[in-house]
């Protein structure tokens, strides 16, 4: 049986998640088995109208169905909230990615929610939010200073690569903080985390598995929030 409001629309969700996931059982799922046409009104469905939509008029088979193949109906009010929590979510992936490069201190989640508002983001209810995030971050660069927070790698190369996988290295790094030279070439260096897998990559395929690379940090930043 479906309801209207919004605790009976996320009643039906979790059921839709339980059952399509390991409850088989409908009647631990389902209050009962009737298909309606208006629930407000108790109008059940005729069983031409359920073999017309469904192909059939087996009532258990027709549950089956919609908890399989059904879309949950949302009100007005829900997809508000919906959206809202979205731009929420959205800001703190934000704040939590990305610095102002001159001070290298975080943007608080607010301040990330205000310049969202003020470039008039618009929410997108079928991307996710980190999707959305690396969208937000590309469209702020262009009104405020603001980037993602570099990532700090130790890079050992060996001897005889050191200095040609230097060169193949050199364009993926921000900043190289410090060189040591031994046996091998240790390197720690800044990055922007989006090149990482390609540092990676090039690594353990340029040295066979003798370089090696190692994460300091994740975030290189400054005690306190940014403000402006």
């Amino acid at each position: 049986m479906l309801r209207s409001g919004t605790q009976a629309e996320q009643t039906c969700l979790n059921i839709q998640t339980l059952f399509s996931s390991r409850e088989k059982d409908l009647d631990e799922v389902l209050q009962t088995h009737s298909v309606f046409v208006n629930v407000s009104k108790g109008q059940v469905a005729k069983k031409d109208d359920l073999t017309k939509a469904f192909g059939t008029d087996d009532l258990t088979e027709i549950c089956k169905q919609i908890l399989a193949k059904g879309e949950l109906q949302v009100s007005d009010r829900e997809r508000q909230t919906q959206l809202e929590t979205m731009f929420r979510d959205i800001a703190t992936i934000v704040a939590e990615k990305c610095v102002n490069p001159e001070t290298k201190r975080p943007y608080t989640v607010n301040l990330i929610e205000r310049a969202m508002k003020d470039i008039h983001y618009s929410v997108k209810a079928n991307k996710s939010t980190k999707q959305q995030a690396l969208e937000v971050i590309r469209q702020l660069k262009e009104t405020m200073e603001i980037q993602r927070a570099h990532m700090r790698l130790r890079l050992v190369l060996p001897a005889k690569e050191a200095k040609r996988l230097k060169e193949k290295l050199k364009p993926l790094l921000q900043v190289v903080e410090s060189e040591d030279f031994d046996e091998a070439l240790e390197m720690v260096c800044l990055v922007d985390p989006g090149c990482y897998r390609e540092i990676d990559e090039l690594i353990r395929c340029e040295t066979k598995g003798r370089g090696s690379l190692e994460v300091l940090s994740l975030r290189d930043v400054e005690e306190g929030d940014e403000k402006l």
